[in-house]
């Protein structure tokens, strides 16, 4: 039989490592080159030319503008609920016991595997009895229901790999259980709320489902903007730069969550 040598067998996965990352980028680069192409007959520019009129034209589009902005407010206003009310219920599943928790606890995990579109209709006549539909609040509170079981379960793995001997010493040391969490819990899953605060941020920031139901006019996002960009003629030029540009805030945040996202994947076991 043959034997494989170290050096082909490091050859070999040199290669398919090299695979891997051209067939990852290759349509980025092909997106990129496109965003700045002009793709459909305007006055004084020809199809094929360079150009920067797409990004230009999202800059001076108020329905693009608004898009964004819709979008960044969904996301603030989805991490600034979702992580205060699930800090404490993750600490109540990882530190204490009652009847019920494990089943309550995995109720929320179904609840978070449970396809969108099932819960729109009851979600959307709530909403309108509460008249928040079409409106920026109602859609954020909409992927904050969503992100809750999520962030719940990834809060409590990361408290639960604290020692619960810090619980004991800061108890006997008289600090209150709020005092607690706030002055030494918190620093010491700082990771783990970066990695929570992703999840809901790629939630927010991709959802169409509640977007297109729980919107008519006001409060559309990046993904229902680009969606109506397509129709009988369709500037794939422009396309392309409106989709490079809402994947400039995702690369943004990776860039300055890297280190408690990287120290955060690995103490979760995410």
């Amino acid at each position: 039989m043959m034997r494989t040598t170290p050096s082909a067998l490091a050859w070999f996965q040199l290669a398919l490592l090299l695979s891997f990352v051209i067939f990852t980028i290759l349509p980025l680069v092909q997106m990129t080159a496109i965003s700045f192409i002009v793709t459909l007959p305007r006055p004084g520019v020809t199809v094929g030319d360079a150009t920067l009129r797409n990004f230009v034209h999202i800059i001076n589009d108020p329905a693009l503008r608004a898009a964004f902005g819709n979008s960044i407010a969904y996301v603030l206003i989805n991490i600034g609920l979702t992580i205060p009310v699930a800090l404490p219920a993750a600490y109540a599943f990882a530190r204490l016991s009652f009847v019920g928790d494990k089943h309550l606890f995995f109720s929320f995990i179904a609840l978070r595997i449970t396809p969108p579109v099932v819960l729109t209709l009851p979600i959307f006549q709530l909403f309108s009895t509460l008249g928040i539909v079409n409106s920026v609040f109602g859609i954020a509170l909409a992927h904050t229901l969503f992100n809750l079981p999520v962030s719940i379960w990834i809060l409590q793995g990361f408290i639960a790999s604290v020692p619960k001997e810090m619980d004991e010493a800061a108890f006997l040391d008289g600090y209150s259980r709020p005092r607690f969490i706030w002055k030494i819990l918190l620093p010491q899953i700082a990771p783990g709320i970066a990695v929570t605060a992703f999840f809901c941020f790629m939630f927010s920031w991709v959802e169409v489902v509640f977007a297109r139901i729980l919107t008519t006019t006001n409060g559309k996002p990046i993904s229902m903007a680009l969606s109506a960009m397509f129709g009988f003629q369709t500037d794939i030029g422009l396309v392309m730069a409106f989709t490079l540009a809402s994947m400039l805030p995702g690369a943004v945040l990776l860039f300055a969550m890297r280190n408690h996202l990287s120290r955060g994947f690995k103490v979760g076991q995410i």
